[in-house]
């Protein structure tokens, strides 16, 4: 037989090396040195200095307010995801494709676009404006409008990362299930949610993550005012065009701290599933 062709990294040692090199080196320059550069900044001075920024109350406001959207939108997505790839893994209906194209919308669509779409819809001049003015309900420039914003952004991922897992357990377990005599209810909790609990996960954590880090739309819709409307990451941008540059470089080292420990999920769970979930 024939043996197998080699590959041209194993052809050419010196191309391999310098494939290594290109990729080190990339990375070194858009992500190393920034890193570098905020850890440094931020200890410069000691750590107690750094610890005081970190007690500032506009910046604990800002912490409190970034938590406090993820605690509202991530159950709100992780419902509406669990429903959504349930209708899709498991019907075929007129117009799934488009329901899907719909989900994905947030992720070829700007977020300062979307939430520019959010204040044309809700704004004081927008389509509910004036119903809503009536009411005294006050959408933008406020959490709720904070809440949607973070929701829009981060709507596809458990949908993305719950339907292929349904789609390749297949249904053969819940119709036993059904045939043993238990309900649909009983079904999706003992048979239907154990067997996706992995890829729900996943996309409960992309989700989360992203609605903590999320800037352009919030930033569009919130007003950014300090200690009332400004997120952890506006408190960075706000702090560093004001010349504070320490509580800046402070708050950013704590969200870096928040990718880190997605990084480390999100690593646990890939080896959980065995698989690369979908982007």
């Amino acid at each position: 037989m024939r043996s197998a062709k080699p590959s041209p990294t194993q052809e050419k040692p010196w191309l391999h090396v310098l494939l290594i090199v290109v990729a080190l080196g990339y990375l070194t320059l858009v992500l190393l040195i920034p890193v570098a550069n905020v850890l440094f900044q931020a200890f410069h001075r000691g750590v107690m200095p750094f610890l005081e920024n970190l007690l500032a109350p506009d910046f604990l406001h800002a912490l409190w307010l970034t938590f406090a959207l993820a605690l509202v939108v991530v159950p709100l997505n992780t419902v509406f995801g669990l429903c959504a790839a349930w209708a899709i893994a498991r019907h075929r209906f007129p117009g799934r494709t488009l329901l899907l194209s719909i989900i994905d919308l947030p992720f070829s669509i700007s977020p300062v676009v979307a939430g520019l779409m959010l204040v044309l819809v809700y704004g004081r001049n927008g389509w509910f404006g004036g119903w809503l003015q009536a009411l005294d309900i006050r959408v933008m420039f406020s959490f709720p409008g904070m809440v949607l914003a973070t929701a829009f952004v981060s709507l596809p991922f458990v949908v993305r990362e719950v339907i292929p897992v349904l789609e390749e357990i297949g249904t053969e377990q819940e119709e036993a299930a059904k045939t043993l005599g238990a309900n649909e209810w009983q079904t999706f909790w003992r048979v239907t949610l154990p067997n996706i609990r992995w890829g729900l996960l996943y996309g409960v954590l992309l989700t989360n993550a992203r609605a903590m880090g999320e800037f352009g739309a919030v930033a569009v819709v919130s007003g950014n005012v300090a200690g009332l409307t400004q997120t952890l990451p506006l408190f960075v941008e706000d702090a560093y065009k004001n010349y504070n540059t320490e509580s800046a470089y402070a708050a950013a080292v704590i969200l870096a701290l928040l990718a880190l420990v997605t990084l480390v999920v999100k690593e646990i769970l890939e080896r959980k599933t065995g698989i690369k979930p979908n982007p």
